[in-house]
């Protein structure tokens, strides 16, 4: 492989791997506590959904975790989204994304 084809192989794979990040979601984990059934999720959803920014919520019940996606470009307010989780009425666990990793309410 000649000098010049490695360097484009290189400005290749680093083209794809930006494109790949670019392409992946940045999401947040929530371990909500009883999150126990399907209304259980649609109501911690409807909470999230409300909030400015959430492009998307899903639920894992048999694993009592919700992951929210924000819309590209914005970054949500972990202490809102533990509020809204609260305001369901339901108590978090843990939160981890793209704001840190909290086992208490965020502050600010």
């Amino acid at each position: 492989m000649t000098p010049k084809t490695r360097l484009l192989a290189c400005v290749m794979l680093s083209l794809c791997a930006a494109q790949a990040i670019a392409a992946s979601p940045t999401y947040t984990t929530m371990i909500v506590k009883d999150m126990h059934c399907a209304d259980c999720a649609k109501k911690i959803a409807r909470k999230l959904y409300a909030l400015p920014g959430v492009k998307e919520v899903r639920a894992d019940v048999k694993k009592n975790t919700a992951y929210v996606v924000a819309n590209q470009g914005e970054q949500l307010s972990p202490k809102a989204m533990w509020e809204a989780v609260e305001a369901a009425g339901f108590k978090m666990v843990k939160m981890t994304g793209p704001g840190g990793s909290f086992t208490s309410k965020p502050k600010g």
